[in-house]
């Protein structure tokens, strides 16, 4: 699980059938002091209606993802599991 900020959204004329209906949001992973980024933006499938600016939980966990989406061949990786109040954690 890893810290990233939504920086935008992304949409696919043509895609693997595991994602149809998917949300994609682009997400920027981050270090722990949740500014630092921390490689490259990544693509995320979106199950939580997230926004940009927000920061969210991401997982590269596999099963849930081919779980969520009903597929056992999606390529997807990353996948959001929950939003982070940004009030209620202090930055270090």
């Amino acid at each position: 699980m890893q810290i990233a900020r939504v920086i935008g959204t992304a949409t696919a004329t043509v895609k693997h059938p595991s994602l149809a209906g998917a949300r994609l949001v682009v997400g920027q992973p981050l270090m722990h002091d949740r500014r630092t980024p921390d490689g490259d933006p990544q693509l995320i499938i979106d199950t939580l209606a997230a926004g940009p600016g927000d920061l969210v939980v991401i997982t590269s966990d596999g099963r849930m993802l081919r779980e969520t989406l009903q597929s056992d061949t999606t390529p997807a990786r990353w996948s959001t599991i929950a939003l982070v109040d940004p009030e209620g954690v202090p930055t270090p």
